[in-house]
């Protein structure tokens, strides 16, 4: 029963990504293509909207749903991790037609070609898992 608020989170998730066409594949090679405004607009909110928040959780303390501190650690100033990481991501992104999120809203969408996506995502997952301690963070 704890878990009910994150189950209507989701749902609330997915129906937001079906209704905006967030989960297009359409929409993504759109952007992808540089074709369409649409998805850089979401993605434009997105980080607003995640901008916004990690500033109202540290000016006002907010704690996790479990009551512990939400703390934010700095991170190193390495430019070729992230263009590495981002690199790798946007490719990922591209051949697959979904980011993570999307995916599994496909999924339940009807769209079981994505199980094939979410499996892999799952398997780099647990490379990521295997091989952590031998990268640098």
């Amino acid at each position: 029963m704890k878990q009910l608020p994150f189950l209507v989170l989701g749902v609330l998730f997915g129906v937001v990504m079906v209704k905006s066409e967030a989960m297009s594949w359409y929409r993504i090679q759109e952007m992808f293509r540089f074709h369409s405004f649409h998805m850089y607009g979401i993605i434009g909110v997105a980080v607003t909207l995640g901008t916004a928040g990690v500033y109202l959780i540290k000016r006002l303390g907010l704690r996790d749903y479990r009551a512990n501190p939400i703390v934010f650690y700095p991170k190193e100033k390495s430019v070729f991790r992230y263009v590495l990481g981002g690199t790798l991501f946007g490719l990922g992104w591209a051949l697959s037609g979904a980011c993570p999120g999307p995916v599994v809203v496909n999924i339940g969408y009807g769209y079981l070609s994505f199980l094939i996506v979410f499996a892999f995502a799952l398997l780099g997952t647990f490379v990521y898992g295997l091989i952590k301690n031998y990268l640098p963070h």
